[in-house]
């Protein structure tokens, strides 16, 4: 006759066949039996975060803190200058704070605007040159008429899975 571990094996190969042809799936004996652990898929891999992400979280703590985009977004054309002064206090403020807690800003030049301000480089993306500039483009200073900005050092919070950042804020609705 057969041993006894092969007749044991053929029934657990006959009970998962029907199982598997009719469930679609093993029993949980023949799991055990078999010492078998159940495979969980893995996690889908997170989305990459682009520049546009982030700028849209800047954006979003900008408008949740400080509601700069509600003032960038209304009609200021009927408001008396005194009233657009009044508003624009607590935007700037609020905004200005959180900008400070996301990023380190600091001036390209730091120098006095309206002064001359001799050039050390001549790096395009960092600065500007404008009026009277030679064909060569070679040019030793000049007015400081901006002293740009520049992000030394970025901290956002990292994005939630499925938060969807193009809505900086989401709409409210009171319920009474």
């Amino acid at each position: 006759m057969y041993p006894k571990n092969v007749v044991s094996r053929i029934t657990l190969a006959f009970r998962s066949f029907f199982a598997i042809l009719t469930t679609g799936k093993l029993p949980e004996s023949v799991v055990t039996a078999l010492n078998l652990q159940k495979k969980t898929p893995p996690a889908p891999p997170a989305p990459k975060a682009t520049p546009a992400d982030g700028a849209m979280q800047i954006l979003g703590l900008l408008q949740r803190e400080g509601r700069l985009v509600d003032f960038f977004m209304e009609d200021i054309a009927g408001y008396a200058d005194d009233q657009v002064g009044a508003a624009v206090r607590p935007i700037h403020e609020s905004s200005r704070k959180t900008l400070a807690r996301v990023c380190k800003l600091t001036p390209v030049i730091d120098g006095v605007e309206g002064t001359y301000t001799k050039l050390i480089s001549m790096d395009t993306s960092a600065v500007r040159v404008l009026g009277k500039v030679a064909a060569n483009q070679t040019v030793e200073g000049g007015t400081l008429r901006h002293r740009g900005w520049r992000a030394d050092k970025v901290n956002l919070p990292p994005i939630a899975r499925g938060e969807d950042v193009s809505v900086l804020a989401p709409a409210e609705i009171e319920v009474e």
